[in-house]
């Protein structure tokens, strides 16, 4: 009897020892270490343009890192450095701000989060963790200048931007000099409708535009850049697209697209986070990289004359292999060139 019970404690004993030790399921499981990255977007992301090629970047780091993403559109500027802080408490490792004017509130915010990168498009200053990328777009609408002044009949062509920003003047700096390049009497004029928003607006800016004789036009109006469109189609002149293909957002008017891969762009930056290699700072993209091109219409080609298809396309070719630069350019103010 004492045998069989010496035997029953033996196997008691063990089956204690195995119920302690063989359920790793119930133990507490580690807090996810995928890469969190955030994006705050000045206007809808719907806008085919300039916050939707940045949406469209953070889909492309969630898709190809498995990142969790989370995305924020500011109404103002009063928002800027809530959504910032926000994110980085929450530990997000990478927030992007798409748009110069965030610079100050990344700078101001970084300070109090060493462990957060912030990364502005367009912006102006750079900090241990906070970068600045410039996309070289005057490249490419330098281009769409050149193809304008092949295309106008008038010698006149016109630009309409949202707010006033360095960035946009120099987008339309460039547009100005390879029209100039090629019609050096011809004349551009430009004009802002101080927002991003209004289609009405920008419609009606271009269409002063047009009925001061501009048959080409150039836009850097985010979702308001649609109006520019309309006038174009309504005022039967061409037009131009900007950061995404805008090509079939108005196919009967927009010779090419000057086309910024934010979402490459936006997909280095996050892979060079994730495997701690990232060194912020200035950090520019053009032609040569691949970074910037000129998507034209396959619609309206047999439109242009060929001559001019052939000059624009032999800047492009150029400019891509180092054979052009384009010198270093201050932007003048908006007015009648």
């Amino acid at each position: 009897m004492a045998k069989f019970l010496l035997i029953a404690l033996v196997l008691l004993q063990v089956s204690v020892l195995a119920a302690c030790t063989s359920h790793p399921a119930t133990e507490a499981k580690p807090a996810s270490t995928a890469l969190k990255v955030a994006l705050l977007t000045p206007g809808p992301v719907s806008d085919a343009g300039w916050n939707a090629a940045a949406y469209e970047g953070l889909q492309l780091i969630k898709a190809k890192l498995g990142a969790d993403t989370a995305l924020v559109q500011t109404k103002s500027p009063a928002d800027f450095e809530d959504a910032f802080r926000d994110f980085a408490s929450r530990g997000f490792d990478l927030i992007f701000a798409h748009g110069f004017e965030y610079t100050d509130s990344a700078v101001e915010v970084a300070r109090s989060f060493p462990n957060t990168y912030f990364v502005v498009s367009s912006g102006s200053e750079s900090s241990a963790n906070v970068a600045s990328i410039t996309f070289n777009v005057d490249q490419a609408t330098y281009v769409e200048g050149v193809l304008a002044a092949g295309v106008s009949k008038t010698g006149v062509v016109g630009a309409i931007g949202g707010i006033e920003l360095p960035s946009i003047k120099l987008f339309f700096e460039g547009f100005k000099r390879g029209f100039l390049a090629e019609q050096p009497k011809g004349r551009i004029l430009i004009s802002y409708t101080g927002n991003f928003d209004d289609v009405g607006a920008a419609k009606e800016a271009a269409l002063a535009q047009i009925s001061q004789g501009a048959d080409v036009l150039i836009h850097n109006a985010d979702a308001a850049g649609l109006g520019v469109f309309l006038a174009a189609e309504q005022g039967h002149a061409y037009a131009f697209g900007v950061f995404n293909n805008q090509n079939n957002v108005a196919p009967d008017v927009v010779l090419a697209s000057a086309v910024t891969s934010t979402p490459l762009a936006f997909l280095k930056i996050a892979t060079e986070v994730r495997d701690k290699t990232f060194h912020p700072g200035m950090l520019e993209f053009g032609m040569q990289d691949g970074m910037v091109s000129v998507v034209f219409n396959p619609k309206l080609e047999p439109r242009i004359p060929v001559s001019a298809l052939e000059r624009a396309r032999k800047v492009e070719h150029d400019l891509a292999t180092g054979q052009l630069v384009l010198a270093p350019t201050v932007a003048t103010p908006s007015a009648v060139k």
